[in-house]
């Protein structure tokens, strides 16, 4: 029964829809001494007319760019597309992507999450400059994004359609885009989506949405078992509460936090300490809120 009110609900309703840390980055261990000094945002910015964001709640690339403008205190109109909407982006920039970044005043339209931040972090309208530091070149932490990318996927994107709040997914044409286009593990993209000489029209819509009902319908707790041990691991190899790589808030925090949010719709995760304290830090400086409250 459980399984069939899933696939009624994708197809008709809105829901399918510490210290001072001494860092070895080859053995990953670190020991304690003084806090770590937290990020201090600056005054309010606020142009005559105001830039605006394009994007989808859930994309980690867009969020990047509103933690940024956050960080920053960088006022600023969001845009939340629908899914399905190729008019606007392909208006605005010629093609289907988020995020998309307009600034009425230099009468300029950007995308490209890290050329929009650079932009704003490099011009004094915005504040001071430079306030975020380059990228470390952490390895670990990619190594770690890297070994959770199947598990996050399998976890993530159904609940993404299911909560029916996220305003991408709003209505069927958005949820069914989404799940036309994103696969579920083991499916790789070409058998998902086809394309290719083999497999020229990928997997039957109904087919599709029968794999992202079986996944919600199935009970989580080993994939959130392996999770929350993957997460005591991440808690390990980041530097504090404040930042995860030593010496302040970072790129590596930019892309870090923007793709951890999305765990925080997955009901039952268990954060180590350290690390929740991180995403609450990020999301009250950023301005970007988490997903607790409609976990699933």
């Amino acid at each position: 029964m459980y399984l069939t009110s899933i696939l009624l609900r994708l197809s008709t309703v809105a829901a399918f829809v510490p210290a001072k840390l001494t860092i070895d980055y080859g053995s990953l261990r670190m020991s304690s001494a003084v806090e770590a000094e937290p990020f201090m945002k600056t005054g309010r910015v606020v142009m005559d007319e105001l830039p605006t964001v394009y994007v989808y709640d859930h994309c980690p690339f867009c969020v990047r760019v509103r933690l940024a403008l956050g960080l920053k205190n960088i006022k600023h109109n969001i845009n939340f597309m629908a899914n399905d909407d190729i008019p606007t982006p392909t208006k605005l920039v010629g093609k289907k992507i988020a995020p998309i970044f307009a600034l009425p005043a230099d009468d300029l339209v950007m995308g490209e999450s890290l050329d929009i931040i650079k932009l704003v972090d490099e011009d004094t309208r915005f504040g001071s400059v430079a306030q975020i530091k380059p990228a470390t070149g952490r390895t670990d932490i990619k190594a770690w994004q890297k070994s959770v990318q199947s598990l996050l996927r399998t976890l993530q994107r159904p609940r993404y359609v299911a909560t029916g709040l996220l305003p991408e997914f709003q209505q069927l044409d958005g949820r069914h885009t989404f799940i036309k286009n994103h696969q579920l593990p083991p499916y790789e993209k070409p058998a998902w989506k086809g394309g290719t000489e083999e497999n020229p029209e990928g997997m039957d819509m109904e087919e599709k949405l029968q794999l992202y009902a079986e996944e919600m319908a199935k009970d989580p707790a080993p994939m959130i078992e392996e999770l929350n041990a993957k997460l005591v691991e991440l808690d390990d190899i980041v530097f504090s509460e404040h930042y995860c790589s030593e010496g302040g808030l970072s790129y590596d925090d930019i892309d870090l936090w923007s793709r951890l949010r999305s765990i925080t719709i997955v009901k039952g995760v268990q954060w180590p300490s350290k690390l929740r304290s991180y995403m609450d830090n990020l999301s009250a400086l950023g301005d970007v809120p988490l997903y607790d409250e409609m976990a699933l």
